[in-house]
């Protein structure tokens, strides 16, 4: 069985981590989703939000591929993350240019680690490059329509968060 990871905050989960997801199952027969605690970035949504965001958005896309998708809470180094989930391969989505030169940086220290964790990128849809947590999040915060960038349910919790209901 080769197991896959595809780590990141998820504050909150965006069309572009669903359609990354939903592709990285065409490689992998176990996807762990490693949500990262990451206190630095000050996240929107508390850690076990986020864990059942990411759970409830895949459960129909597992369901879809028979691909086995599980939420991984974690804080240590993504390469012993890898390690504990049994992971042979880490996922990673790739917007632009920016995002390829630190996610090589990434390559070098994680192979450096452990050399038999591969890393793939899947370039993010066209139609999801812009999208980003971070400004999903600004442009809910000043009133605008995330509806384009996440789902119904992700833009409700949003909602409810900020006080916009």
């Amino acid at each position: 069985m080769r197991t896959g990871l595809y780590p990141g905050t998820f504050d909150p989960v965006t069309l572009g981590h669903i359609d990354i997801i939903t592709r990285a199952c065409r490689l992998v027969d176990r996807l762990v989703i490693g949500v990262a605690i990451n206190r630095d970035k000050g996240p929107l949504f508390s850690l076990d939000e986020r864990v059942a965001m990411v759970e409830a958005e895949c459960s129909e896309i597992s369901a879809k591929t028979g691909v086995e998708i599980v939420a991984h809470p974690f804080e240590n180094l993504l390469i012993d993350c890898a390690r504990d989930v049994g992971a042979s391969v880490i996922v990673r989505g790739l917007r632009a240019v920016a995002d390829f030169e630190y996610e090589f940086q990434m390559v070098g220290m994680n192979r450096a680690l452990d050399d038999k964790i591969e890393t793939v990128f899947l370039m993010a849809d066209a139609r999801s490059q812009a999208i980003a947590s971070k400004l999903v999040k600004e442009i809910a915060r000043l009133g605008g329509d995330v509806s384009k960038f996440v789902t119904p349910s992700v833009r409700d919790a949003l909602r409810v968060r900020l006080g916009l209901d």
